[in-house]
C-alpha cells in the first residue's frame, strides 16, 4: 500500500476499483489507481503531484507515476458517455465516489492499512460470482453496456453471470437509443478489449442478448446462426506470436461480404491493420470454400496471392495457410507447394531474358500460374 510515502501524510488515500477487485480475485495486478477524499487540487500540487485530468482533477505521483483521482460525483446532463457534469469537492465522501461506478465489484475500496470498504455489497458479488449494477444510475451511461459484457468476457470462466436486473438495464439501454450517441472510438476501444479477453465470445453474445449488437455492429447481429459460428472460429487461429487480437476479429468477419464489411469497419473506424487483416482472411475463406466445392484451380490460387499481395508482403503467406490448415490439411500442403514454387519465379530473371514493361508482368504472371498448375496437379498424382 501507500505507509510510509511522506507526500501522502495527511491525506486520506484510498486504492480503489479494478486492483481491489482482482486482487480479491486473484487475478494479475497492474495497475493501481488511488482516490484522495478531501483534498484540493492545490493540495495535490503543493505535494508534488502533476495535474494530468482534463475533465476532473487526477494526478500523477511524481515518483510512482500512479494516478491519484479527487474524490468526485457524476450529474448526467447530456447524451452519451461524455454527457456528465462532474463535481470534485472535499465535501465529497468516498461512498459518494464509489455510488457513480458501474458494477458492485468495481465499487470497492481500500484503506492504506489494507482494510475493504465495500458500500454497496461488491464482496458479497465477487464471491457470489456476479456482475451487477451498483445504482439506477447505470442507465446514464450507455458505454456501461459494453463494459459489462467485457468483463463478463474476462471472468466467464470463473464463473461469472450478468445479474438479472442489470442485464434489464442494458436491454432498456438499447431499446431506448443511447446507444446510438456513443462515439465510434469508443465502441471499439472496449470491443478491441473484449477481443484480448479469455472469452471474448462472451462480449459479443451478451451484446446480442440485450439487442446492443443490433446497433452496434448490425452486420454481424443479422443472422444468430452466422453468429454462433463465428464465435465458434475465435480460439481458432494460426499458430503464430503475430497479433493474435487482430486474428480474433479477423475470424469473426471473415463469413462477411465485402459489402458488410466494410461498412462494419468504416462504422467502427477500425484501424487499417484489422481492416487488412480482415480481408487476407476473406478472401482465404473464399478459396477454402472453392477447395471443398471442387472449384480450386490454379487460377483461384493465383488470385488469393494477388489479393492478399503476398508478392510484396511474402510474410503474409505462411499465416494464411497455418489458418486453413485447421479446416483444411491438405488444402494447406498444397497452398504451401504453390506459393514455393511461385515464389522461385523471380522478375529479375525475366529482365535478364529480356522482358521489359507490360510483356514483364504478364510473363511474371503466366510462369507463376505455371508453377502453381504444377504444384496443384502433384497434389492430384499423389
Amino acid at each position: 500500500m501507500t505507509q510510509g510515502d511522506p507526500r501522502l501524510v495527511g491525506l486520506e488515500v484510498y486504492r480503489v476499483g479494478g486492483a481491489v477487485r482482482d486482487s480479491r480475485l486473484g487475478w494479475p495486478v497492474y495497475d493501481n489507481d488511488w482516490v484522495v477524499v478531501g483534498a484540493t487540487p492545490a493540495d495535490m500540487r503543493a505535494r508534488g503531484f502533476k495535474p494530468v485530468g482534463r475533465d476532473f482533477p487526477v494526478f500523477l505521483h511524481p515518483e510512482t507515476h500512479e494516478e491519484y483521482a479527487l474524490a468526485r460525483t457524476e450529474r448526467k446532463q447530456g447524451h452519451g458517455y461524455t454527457g456528465f457534469a462532474v463535481y470534485a469537492n472535499p465535501q465529497v465522501t468516498l461512498e459518494e465516489d464509489l455510488a457513480r461506478r458501474d458494477l458492485t465489484i468495481n465499487a470497492m475500496a481500500e484503506d492504506r492499512a489494507g482494510h475493504l470498504v465495500d458500500p454497496y455489497g461488491g464482496a458479497h458479488d465477487l464471491e457470489s460470482r456476479l456482475l451487477r449494477h451498483v445504482s439506477p444510475a447505470f442507465v446514464e451511461d450507455p458505454l456501461r453496456v459494453l463494459r459489462t459484457a467485457r468483463f463478463l468476457a474476462r471472468y466467464q470462466s470463473l464463473g461469472f453471470a450478468i445479474a438479472e436486473e442489470t442485464r434489464a438495464l442494458m436491454c432498456q439501454l438499447a431499446e431506448g437509443g443511447e446507444l446510438t450517441h456513443l462515439v465510434a472510438e469508443r465502441v471499439w476501444a472496449e470491443t478491441e478489449k473484449a477481443l484480448g479477453e479469455p472469452h471474448p465470445e462472451a462480449y459479443f453474445r451478451a451484446l446480442s442478448d440485450c439487442g446492443a449488437l443490433a446497433i452496434l455492429m448490425p452486420e454481424l447481429a443479422c443472422n444468430g446462426g452466422r453468429l454462433e459460428a463465428a464465435l465458434a472460429r475465435l480460439h481458432r487461429l494460426p499458430e503464430e506470436d503475430g497479433p493474435w487480437v487482430r486474428w480474433r476479429w479477423a475470424r469473426l468477419c471473415e463469413h462477411l461480404g465485402d459489402d458488410e464489411r466494410l461498412r462494419l469497419g468504416e462504422r467502427l473506424r477500425l484501424p487499417r491493420a484489422y481492416a487488412e487483416l480482415a480481408h487476407q482472411t476473406a478472401l482465404t475463406r473464399r478459396l477454402w470454400l472453392s477447395a471443398r466445392a471442387g472449384e480450386l484451380d490454379g487460377a483461384r490460387v493465383q488470385a488469393w496471392l494477388d489479393g492478399i499481395d503476398a508478392w510484396r508482403r511474402s510474410e503474409r503467406v505462411t499465416p494464411l495457410i497455418s489458418l486453413v490448415s485447421l479446416e483444411a490439411p491438405s488444402l494447406a500442403t498444397d497452398l504451401a507447394l504453390a506459393w514455393r514454387l511461385a515464389a522461385q519465379v523471380m522478375p529479375r530473371t525475366l529482365l535478364g531474358e529480356g522482358f521489359k514493361g507490360k510483356a514483364l508482368g504478364a510473363e511474371l504472371s503466366r510462369r507463376r500460374r505455371e508453377a502453381i498448375d504444377a504444384a496443384l496437379n502433384d497434389s492430384d498424382a499423389r
